[in-house]
């Protein structure tokens, strides 16, 4: 029962009992005043009449109720609720102004209070100004590191000295995605995020070892001390690190000589090159081996038919034995060779290009450097390619020159189209019909010669080290008999263009790093004993086919988003949908808005919760109506093997806590409370989204009740009423 409540009853039954005090002691006085026969007189009246006289009294109870309620809702609740607006107002910095309400001296209040938010807006204005200019010039610095890490080709992930990871880059997450187990429904998430353990994949004592060893290197005064490690990932991924320190800095901004404060891993995947590696010895073991054998077989014969004396049938047999090994030993050499070159087309340095800038780039050469003129044709502006750009746009430049030089071209087109699984880059031009035929010519094995830079090496070995191949023709179908020469050109896979974020609210870069978490050692205490402040969360919330979880209802979707160090990591999200394997209602679809064919084909709840229980790890679960959604979790318990166990923090509760005069405490209310706007309500997401805001926005006012630790929190939850809903 709330304070507020309890007074009210309170405050009736000592008017009741004052009421009542007052009848008995008017009749004492009576029967003290009266002689006895005017008191037999009145009590002869009164005789059988008690009861009326109960009933008046109970009855003149309601209108004291009705009035000290009066009373208490305009000099006690609405004194409470303007002290939590006020307070909401001080600790969130929400500029809205208060409603009046209550008696006219808490309306007066309720003005100057909103004078005073409305000053205090004013006076935060001039600060922040103030601060912007002050800060603007370390905001510049650290926003262009946290660019240019994260725009490196290179896998970077800097850690502090916990190995809690404080800063990644794009290309670590793609690469963690790679590595992940469950990267199709995680995309790596749940390997890589601020705040995250780095040995969830690398070896916690083969880190240490290479932390030492940059320590010693530091204590003895090296420039620029650092560790080279390979190791074998959980997934069978072979990985080559090189760590480098981060130095601790001083009083006066100097890096320090001897210590540092955490550290950074460059991290290379080289599981294919250790298989080519692998690959090229067999074959060269194989070679060796098989050759020795095959060129003792031939010294042999060869001194065999060194003797005049050998027959022709022996020596025809002998001329075979020949033919057959230096057969033999061809093919070992062809087989070995192929290898070669597929070997030495993977290690080509190719990189992912949108054809429009190859094109673009090609074009300004030629112009710039042969009379010509080009134009460009095709779907060239979605389309990405897998190749070293300087050697085609070389090539290109070859092919035009010779163009010019052979059959006077003054124009061509640069086309690009899909081909098969391939994309196709033309060059095409009109020939002149009384000069020769240009299909007799054999420009791709001439040495590329094209501009300032020529290349020793032909425009057919560019191709073959990019897995292509080139041709000129003509095009039969076209009544200007045009011709063409065609490059066939890999497409970029899939896997490697870098996926976006799965739920980013903000535009802009994602955020990849946090500084602040290069301060170690808060999680060495107790997790009870934490305070708020210093955890990780993952918020999360649940869509379903219906309320009744125990009766077969089923989950549809999750959504999460971590918070650490404060902060809504808007690019650390998951969201998937999920197959229940079971029907839809229709009366629940308005609502989430998840029709059967958008759950059909995505995982099963079986794959969907051992991804998610990882994006759980090491941090507390915090969700709004927490029950319900713990109740999901534990009813796949015993399908999964999996158990949530934890701590987790209900948002719906919390308000409770430090609202207790408010009556409703569901997501909507509380987002219209703090001034919050929902977007994508009733998706699990979106909901997420909002409850990790509502949550931030809780904590300092849990702080204002003496409530910092988790330990506390959860003990203040448990005591509200709301916390004995059950599903």
């Amino acid at each position: 029962m709330k304070s507020a409540d309890l007074k009210l009853w309170v405050a009736v039954g000592l008017v009741g009992l004052v009421c009542l005090a007052w009848l008995l002691v008017a009749g004492l006085l009576l029967w003290a005043v009266l002689d006895p026969e005017d008191w037999a007189t009145v009590t002869e009246a009164l005789g059988g009449r008690a009861g009326l006289l109960l009933f008046l009294w109970a009855l003149a109870l309601f209108p004291v109720y009705a009035v000290i309620n009066a009373l208490i809702e305009n000099h006690l609740r609405a004194p409470a609720r303007l002290a939590e607006q006020a307070r909401l107002r001080l600790e969130s910095g929400d500029s809205r102004s208060i409603e009046p309400e209550g008696s006219t001296e808490v309306k007066r209040l309720t003005g100057v209070i909103n004078d005073a938010i409305e000053q205090r807006e004013t006076l935060i204005a001039r600060m922040d100004e103030r601060v912007r200019e002050a800060a603007r010039r370390t905001e510049q610095e650290k926003a262009r590191l946290a660019a240019l890490m994260s725009e490196l080709t290179k896998s970077v992930v800097v850690c502090n000295l916990d190995g809690r990871i404080l800063l990644y880059n794009n290309r670590a997450r793609l690469q963690f995605k790679r590595l992940s187990q469950a990267g199709k429904v995680t995309g790596g998430s749940e390997l890589i995020g601020l705040g995250r353990s780095i040995y969830t994949v690398l070896d916690r004592q083969l880190v240490a070892h290479a932390l030492e060893n940059v320590q010693r290197r530091l204590e003895r005064g090296a420039a620029s001390p650092s560790a080279q490690f390979v190791t074998s990932t959980r997934s069978g991924k072979l990985l080559r690190v090189q760590m480098a320190p981060v130095r601790a800095v001083d009083e006066d901004g100097q890096p320090s000589a001897e210590r540092m404060t955490g550290f950074v891993l460059l991290t290379e995947n080289i599981t294919e090159d250790m298989r080519a590696d692998a690959e090229k010895n067999r074959l060269l073991a194989e070679l060796t081996e098989g050759s020795r054998a095959s060129l003792a077989n031939t010294r042999a014969a060869i001194e065999v038919l060194e003797d005049p004396a050998v027959d022709a049938p022996l020596r025809e047999q002998l001329l075979a034995v020949i033919g057959e090994e230096v057969r033999h030993l061809s093919d070992r050499i062809g087989e070995l060779q192929r290898s070669s070159s597929e070997a030495l087309r993977s290690r080509w340095p190719l990189e992912d290009m949108l054809a429009s800038d190859l094109i673009d780039a090609a074009i300004s050469r030629i112009e710039s450097e042969l009379p010509m003129r080009a134009s460009r044709a095709g779907d060239i502006d979605s389309i990405w390619l897998r190749i070293e750009s300087f050697s085609l746009v070389q090539g290109l430049v070859h092919l035009a020159e010779c163009l010019h030089r052979d059959c006077q071209v003054r124009w061509i087109e640069l086309r690009l189209s899909s081909h098969k699984d391939r994309a196709a880059l033309d060059l095409v031009w009109t020939p002149d019909p009384d000069a020769d035929s240009p299909l007799d010519k054999s420009w791709e094995s001439e040495s590329i010669a094209g501009g300032d830079q020529p290349l020793a090496m032909t425009l057919k070995e560019v191709m073959e080290r990019h897995g292509g191949d080139c041709w000129m023709d003509k095009e039969t179908d076209d009544q200007s008999a045009r011709c063409y020469f065609r490059l066939l050109l890999p497409l970029a896979a899939a896997q490697e263009e870098l996926p976006p974020a799965t739920f980013q609210r903000h535009e802009g870069r994602p955020e990849f790093y946090d500084f602040d978490l290069f301060q170690p050692g808060e999680r060495s205490q107790q997790l009870d004993d934490c305070r708020l402040r210093e955890l990780s969360f993952t918020v999360f919330d649940t869509e379903t086919t219906g309320l009744n979880p125990a009766g077969g209802d089923e989950i549809i979707q999750i959504g999460a988003v971590r918070i650490v160090n404060g902060k809504i990591l808007t690019g650390e999200c998951f969201d998937q949908l999920v197959d229940p394997q079971r029907s839809i209602p229709r009366a629940g679809i308005p609502i989430h808005g998840i029709t059967p064919d958008m759950v059909r084909g995505q995982p099963p709840i079986t794959e969907v919760l051992p991804a998610f229980h990882a994006f759980c790890a090491d941090t507390v679960l915090v969700a709004h109506n927490a029950a319900f959604d713990m109740k999901c979790l534990e009813l796949k318990q015993a399908l999964t093997g999996l158990v949530f166990d934890h701590p987790v923090l209900d948002t719906l509760l919390l308000s409770a806590v430090v609202q207790e005069n408010h009556d409703r405490h569901n997501l909507d209310d509380l987002a219209e409370r703090f001034g919050l706007t929902i977007l994508g309500r009733h998706t699990a997401i979106g909901d997420a989204m909002v409850t990790a805001e509502i949550f931030l926005k809780l904590i300092p006012l849990l702080a204002e009740r003496g409530i910092h630790t988790l330990g506390a929190a959860l003990e203040a939850s448990r005591k509200t009423f709301h916390a004995r809903i059950k599903y």
